[in-house]
Protein backbone atom coordinates (compact mmCIF):
# COMPACT_ATOMS: atom_id res chain seq x y z
CA UNK A 1 0.00 0.00 0.00
CA UNK A 2 2.59 2.64 0.89
CA UNK A 3 4.64 1.82 -2.82
CA UNK A 4 1.10 2.11 -4.36
CA UNK A 5 0.51 5.63 -2.51
CA UNK A 6 4.11 6.74 -3.28
CA UNK A 7 3.57 6.09 -6.45
CA UNK A 8 0.57 8.29 -6.70
CA UNK A 9 1.73 10.83 -4.87
CA UNK A 10 4.55 11.37 -7.83
CA UNK A 11 2.76 10.64 -10.89
CA UNK A 12 1.10 14.45 -10.53
CA UNK A 13 4.78 15.93 -10.36
CA UNK A 14 5.56 14.42 -13.42
CA UNK A 15 2.42 15.09 -15.28
CA UNK A 16 3.00 18.38 -14.55
CA UNK A 17 6.27 18.48 -15.55
CA UNK A 18 5.48 16.97 -19.23
CA UNK A 19 2.99 19.30 -19.73
CA UNK A 20 5.19 22.26 -19.22
CA UNK A 21 7.96 20.62 -21.83
CA UNK A 22 5.20 19.77 -24.06
CA UNK A 23 4.02 23.76 -24.21
CA UNK A 24 7.63 24.38 -25.41
CA UNK A 25 8.31 21.80 -28.08
CA UNK A 26 4.78 22.73 -29.10
CA UNK A 27 6.52 26.24 -29.39
CA UNK A 28 9.19 24.84 -31.49
CA UNK A 29 6.87 22.46 -33.40
CA UNK A 30 4.79 25.45 -34.34
CA UNK A 31 8.07 27.36 -35.84
CA UNK A 32 9.63 24.59 -37.29
CA UNK A 33 6.46 23.79 -39.19
CA UNK A 34 5.43 26.95 -40.60
CA UNK A 35 9.71 27.84 -41.18
CA UNK A 36 8.94 24.53 -43.56
CA UNK A 37 6.13 26.03 -45.28
CA UNK A 38 7.62 28.99 -46.11
CA UNK A 39 10.93 27.34 -47.19
CA UNK A 40 9.09 25.03 -49.93
CA UNK A 41 6.52 27.61 -50.70
CA UNK A 42 9.57 30.02 -51.25
CA UNK A 43 11.31 26.94 -53.48
CA UNK A 44 8.15 26.27 -55.35
CA UNK A 45 7.56 29.93 -56.43
CA UNK A 46 10.66 30.28 -57.33
CA UNK A 47 10.56 27.32 -59.48
CA UNK A 48 7.27 28.67 -61.09
CA UNK A 49 9.16 31.93 -61.62
CA UNK A 50 12.05 31.29 -63.50
CA UNK A 51 9.78 28.80 -66.07
CA UNK A 52 7.78 31.96 -66.43
CA UNK A 53 10.86 34.38 -67.10
CA UNK A 54 11.96 31.33 -69.51
CA UNK A 55 8.71 31.74 -71.25
CA UNK A 56 8.51 35.16 -71.17
CA UNK A 57 12.00 35.55 -72.69
CA UNK A 58 11.64 33.32 -75.43
CA UNK A 59 8.31 35.12 -76.69
CA UNK A 60 10.00 38.36 -76.12
CA UNK A 61 12.80 37.72 -78.34
CA UNK A 62 10.81 35.39 -80.71
CA UNK A 63 7.94 37.51 -80.97
CA UNK A 64 9.46 40.61 -83.18
CA UNK A 65 9.99 37.83 -85.79
CA UNK A 66 6.10 37.02 -86.58
CA UNK A 67 5.59 40.26 -86.89
CA UNK A 68 8.36 41.69 -89.17
CA UNK A 69 8.22 38.56 -91.46
CA UNK A 70 5.46 36.43 -93.09
CA UNK A 71 4.23 33.60 -90.74
CA UNK A 72 2.76 31.55 -93.55
CA UNK A 73 6.15 31.37 -95.26
CA UNK A 74 7.70 30.29 -91.77
CA UNK A 75 6.01 27.53 -91.92
CA UNK A 76 5.38 26.36 -95.09
CA UNK A 77 8.40 27.10 -97.01
CA UNK A 78 11.77 25.19 -96.73
CA UNK A 79 13.81 27.52 -98.29
CA UNK A 80 16.18 28.51 -95.13
CA UNK A 81 18.69 31.03 -95.89
CA UNK A 82 18.75 33.86 -92.73
CA UNK A 83 22.24 35.52 -94.10
CA UNK A 84 21.59 35.91 -97.33
CA UNK A 85 20.78 39.32 -99.46
CA UNK A 86 17.69 38.48 -100.23
CA UNK A 87 17.16 36.26 -96.59
CA UNK A 88 14.65 33.46 -96.63
CA UNK A 89 13.19 32.06 -93.40
CA UNK A 90 11.17 28.61 -93.99
CA UNK A 91 11.36 26.47 -91.36
CA UNK A 92 9.21 23.77 -92.67
CA UNK A 93 12.24 21.58 -93.60
CA UNK A 94 13.57 22.37 -89.85
CA UNK A 95 9.93 21.03 -88.46
CA UNK A 96 9.93 18.36 -90.22
CA UNK A 97 13.01 17.19 -89.40
CA UNK A 98 12.32 17.48 -85.62
CA UNK A 99 9.00 15.70 -85.87
CA UNK A 100 10.72 12.68 -88.42
CA UNK A 101 13.78 11.86 -86.42
CA UNK A 102 11.05 11.89 -83.15
CA UNK A 103 8.55 9.65 -84.34
CA UNK A 104 10.90 7.18 -86.06
CA UNK A 105 12.51 6.96 -82.62
CA UNK A 106 9.71 6.00 -81.24
CA UNK A 107 8.93 3.55 -83.45
CA UNK A 108 11.75 2.09 -82.39
CA UNK A 109 11.72 2.78 -78.60
CA UNK A 110 8.03 2.01 -77.92
CA UNK A 111 7.83 -1.73 -78.80
CA UNK A 112 11.32 -2.65 -77.41
CA UNK A 113 10.40 -0.81 -74.13
CA UNK A 114 6.65 -2.06 -73.77
CA UNK A 115 8.28 -5.69 -73.64
CA UNK A 116 11.05 -4.80 -70.90
CA UNK A 117 8.35 -3.18 -69.01
CA UNK A 118 6.30 -6.05 -68.81
CA UNK A 119 8.90 -8.49 -68.28
CA UNK A 120 10.05 -6.55 -65.41
CA UNK A 121 7.07 -6.53 -63.69
CA UNK A 122 5.16 -9.63 -64.82
CA UNK A 123 7.62 -12.39 -65.54
CA UNK A 124 11.49 -12.09 -63.55
CA UNK A 125 11.29 -12.01 -59.78
CA UNK A 126 11.22 -8.92 -57.45
CA UNK A 127 14.89 -9.26 -57.11
CA UNK A 128 16.13 -9.94 -60.30
CA UNK A 129 13.85 -6.54 -60.88
CA UNK A 130 15.00 -4.40 -58.42
CA UNK A 131 18.87 -5.37 -59.88
CA UNK A 132 18.06 -4.51 -63.13
CA UNK A 133 15.58 -1.43 -63.09
CA UNK A 134 18.17 0.70 -61.62
CA UNK A 135 20.47 0.01 -64.09
CA UNK A 136 18.07 0.85 -67.02
CA UNK A 137 17.08 4.18 -65.30
CA UNK A 138 21.13 4.80 -65.34
CA UNK A 139 21.00 5.01 -68.65
CA UNK A 140 19.39 8.87 -68.82
CA UNK A 141 22.61 9.69 -66.33
CA UNK A 142 24.76 9.38 -69.31
CA UNK A 143 25.68 12.93 -71.12
CA UNK A 144 24.34 13.35 -74.15
CA UNK A 145 27.18 14.40 -76.19
CA UNK A 146 28.83 10.81 -74.64
CA UNK A 147 25.67 9.32 -77.26
CA UNK A 148 26.87 11.64 -79.21
CA UNK A 149 29.90 10.41 -79.61
CA UNK A 150 28.88 6.98 -80.27
CA UNK A 151 26.56 7.92 -82.77
CA UNK A 152 29.85 9.71 -84.77
CA UNK A 153 32.48 7.17 -83.97
CA UNK A 154 30.59 3.66 -84.26
CA UNK A 155 27.07 4.42 -85.64
CA UNK A 156 27.92 6.09 -88.36
CA UNK A 157 30.85 4.19 -89.73
CA UNK A 158 28.87 1.22 -89.02
CA UNK A 159 25.87 2.17 -91.26
CA UNK A 160 28.46 3.71 -93.65
CA UNK A 161 30.09 0.43 -94.27
CA UNK A 162 27.45 -2.31 -93.88
CA UNK A 163 24.53 -0.54 -95.53
CA UNK A 164 26.80 0.89 -98.35
CA UNK A 165 25.58 4.54 -97.47
CA UNK A 166 27.00 8.08 -98.77
CA UNK A 167 26.57 9.26 -94.85
CA UNK A 168 26.97 7.75 -91.65
CA UNK A 169 25.33 10.76 -90.21
CA UNK A 170 21.59 10.65 -91.14
CA UNK A 171 18.21 10.49 -89.85
CA UNK A 172 18.32 6.75 -89.64
CA UNK A 173 21.62 7.52 -86.94
CA UNK A 174 20.24 10.25 -85.30
CA UNK A 175 16.54 7.58 -84.85
CA UNK A 176 18.73 4.76 -83.25
CA UNK A 177 20.68 6.92 -80.76
CA UNK A 178 17.65 9.07 -80.04
CA UNK A 179 15.69 5.98 -79.83
CA UNK A 180 18.40 4.32 -77.20
CA UNK A 181 18.34 7.40 -74.97
CA UNK A 182 14.09 7.68 -74.93
CA UNK A 183 14.18 3.86 -73.52
CA UNK A 184 14.93 4.34 -69.49
CA UNK A 185 12.18 7.23 -69.69
CA UNK A 186 9.28 4.95 -71.54
CA UNK A 187 10.20 1.72 -69.27
CA UNK A 188 10.44 3.44 -65.88
CA UNK A 189 7.12 4.90 -66.41
CA UNK A 190 5.41 2.25 -68.20
CA UNK A 191 6.65 -0.41 -65.79
CA UNK A 192 5.02 1.57 -62.74
CA UNK A 193 1.57 2.00 -64.64
CA UNK A 194 1.51 -1.92 -65.37
CA UNK A 195 2.97 -2.70 -61.83
CA UNK A 196 -0.21 -0.40 -60.04
CA UNK A 197 -2.44 -2.56 -61.48
CA UNK A 198 -4.59 -4.35 -59.43
CA UNK A 199 -3.63 -8.42 -58.41
CA UNK A 200 -7.62 -9.02 -58.32
CA UNK A 201 -7.93 -8.27 -61.93
CA UNK A 202 -5.34 -10.55 -62.80
CA UNK A 203 -6.29 -13.63 -60.70
CA UNK A 204 -10.27 -13.04 -62.06
CA UNK A 205 -8.49 -12.99 -65.92
CA UNK A 206 -7.14 -16.51 -64.04
CA UNK A 207 -10.00 -17.56 -62.96
CA UNK A 208 -12.28 -17.40 -66.42
CA UNK A 209 -8.93 -19.46 -67.89
CA UNK A 210 -6.62 -17.78 -69.25
CA UNK A 211 -3.12 -17.73 -69.96
CA UNK A 212 -0.35 -15.67 -68.12
CA UNK A 213 0.65 -14.15 -71.47
CA UNK A 214 -3.16 -13.82 -72.31
CA UNK A 215 -3.66 -11.93 -69.12
CA UNK A 216 -0.68 -9.80 -69.65
CA UNK A 217 -1.81 -8.32 -73.31
CA UNK A 218 -5.22 -8.47 -72.93
CA UNK A 219 -6.05 -7.29 -69.35
CA UNK A 220 -3.18 -6.10 -68.08
CA UNK A 221 -1.38 -3.82 -70.46
CA UNK A 222 -5.52 -2.04 -71.56
CA UNK A 223 -6.30 -1.34 -68.02
CA UNK A 224 -2.39 0.43 -68.34
CA UNK A 225 -3.04 1.92 -71.16
CA UNK A 226 -3.10 5.79 -69.69
CA UNK A 227 -0.14 4.93 -68.20
CA UNK A 228 1.72 3.97 -71.05
CA UNK A 229 0.72 6.21 -73.71
CA UNK A 230 1.75 8.94 -70.73
CA UNK A 231 5.53 6.95 -70.86
CA UNK A 232 5.31 7.34 -74.40
CA UNK A 233 4.39 10.92 -74.32
CA UNK A 234 7.14 11.66 -72.17
CA UNK A 235 9.92 9.54 -74.28
CA UNK A 236 8.93 12.12 -76.70
CA UNK A 237 9.49 14.66 -75.07
CA UNK A 238 12.97 13.56 -74.41
CA UNK A 239 13.44 13.02 -77.94
CA UNK A 240 12.15 15.70 -79.12
CA UNK A 241 13.99 18.31 -77.40
CA UNK A 242 17.13 16.88 -77.50
CA UNK A 243 20.29 19.18 -79.20
CA UNK A 244 23.84 17.46 -79.19
CA UNK A 245 22.60 14.01 -80.22
CA UNK A 246 20.91 15.49 -83.00
CA UNK A 247 23.49 18.16 -83.69
CA UNK A 248 26.18 15.41 -84.42
CA UNK A 249 23.95 12.88 -85.69
CA UNK A 250 21.28 14.00 -88.28
CA UNK A 251 23.74 15.37 -90.81
CA UNK A 252 22.32 18.71 -90.53
CA UNK A 253 21.02 19.19 -94.33
CA UNK A 254 18.07 21.72 -94.19
CA UNK A 255 15.81 18.87 -96.53
CA UNK A 256 12.88 17.02 -96.48
CA UNK A 257 14.13 13.71 -97.34
CA UNK A 258 12.59 12.57 -100.84
CA UNK A 259 11.07 10.09 -101.00
CA UNK A 260 9.78 11.17 -97.54
CA UNK A 261 10.82 7.83 -95.93
CA UNK A 262 13.86 7.46 -96.80
CA UNK A 263 16.27 7.49 -93.30
CA UNK A 264 19.07 7.12 -94.61
CA UNK A 265 19.55 10.91 -95.93
CA UNK A 266 20.38 13.82 -93.62
CA UNK A 267 18.02 15.94 -92.17
CA UNK A 268 18.17 19.07 -89.45
CA UNK A 269 16.52 19.61 -86.77
CA UNK A 270 14.57 22.88 -84.65
CA UNK A 271 17.10 22.38 -81.93
CA UNK A 272 20.65 21.17 -83.75
CA UNK A 273 19.45 24.60 -85.69
CA UNK A 274 19.34 26.69 -82.97
CA UNK A 275 22.30 25.29 -81.53
CA UNK A 276 24.61 25.38 -84.96
CA UNK A 277 23.34 29.21 -85.56
CA UNK A 278 23.27 31.21 -82.31
CA UNK A 279 26.89 31.75 -82.13
CA UNK A 280 26.77 32.94 -85.68
CA UNK A 281 24.20 35.93 -85.52
CA UNK A 282 24.03 39.26 -83.80
CA UNK A 283 21.89 40.22 -81.30
CA UNK A 284 18.41 41.41 -82.57
CA UNK A 285 18.98 40.78 -86.11
CA UNK A 286 16.20 38.92 -88.07
CA UNK A 287 18.31 35.89 -87.90
CA UNK A 288 18.84 36.16 -84.45
CA UNK A 289 14.52 36.67 -83.80
CA UNK A 290 13.90 33.72 -86.32
CA UNK A 291 15.87 31.21 -84.31
CA UNK A 292 14.09 32.60 -81.20
CA UNK A 293 10.74 31.76 -83.55
CA UNK A 294 11.53 28.29 -83.46
CA UNK A 295 12.81 28.15 -80.12
CA UNK A 296 8.74 29.43 -79.65
CA UNK A 297 7.43 26.47 -81.51
CA UNK A 298 9.62 24.20 -79.96
CA UNK A 299 8.44 25.49 -76.33
CA UNK A 300 4.49 25.26 -78.00
CA UNK A 301 5.31 21.74 -78.57
CA UNK A 302 6.95 20.52 -75.37
CA UNK A 303 4.16 22.37 -73.05
CA UNK A 304 1.32 20.73 -75.42
CA UNK A 305 3.38 17.31 -74.83
CA UNK A 306 3.41 17.75 -70.93
CA UNK A 307 -0.44 18.51 -71.01
CA UNK A 308 -1.13 15.54 -72.75
CA UNK A 309 1.30 13.32 -70.69
CA UNK A 310 0.12 14.75 -67.21
CA UNK A 311 -3.36 14.22 -68.33
CA UNK A 312 -2.49 10.48 -69.32
CA UNK A 313 -0.79 10.34 -65.69
CA UNK A 314 -3.60 11.59 -63.80
CA UNK A 315 -6.15 9.37 -65.65
CA UNK A 316 -3.39 6.01 -64.76
CA UNK A 317 -3.45 6.94 -60.96
CA UNK A 318 -7.65 7.35 -60.78
CA UNK A 319 -7.69 4.02 -62.62
CA UNK A 320 -4.84 2.36 -60.03
CA UNK A 321 -6.89 3.92 -57.15
CA UNK A 322 -10.03 2.62 -58.42
CA UNK A 323 -8.81 -1.22 -58.78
Amino acid sequence: MKNNNAQINKEPKTSSRSLALTALEDFNGFAIYHSGRFVLFAVSFNTVLIVLLIFYFVIQQGLPFFKNFDTIEFFTSKQWYPEADNPKFGALSIIFGSLYVTISALLLAVPAAILAAVFLSEIVSHKIRNYVKPVIELLAAIPSVAYGFFAVLVLAPFLQTHFGLSTGTNALNASLILSIMALPTIISVAEDSITAIGRDLREASYGLGATRFETIFKVVIPAAHSGIIAAIVLGMMRAIGETMVVWMASGNANQIPSPWWDLTQSVRTMTATIAGDMGETSKGSPHYQSLFAIGIVLLAMTFLLNIISEYFLASAGKNSRKK
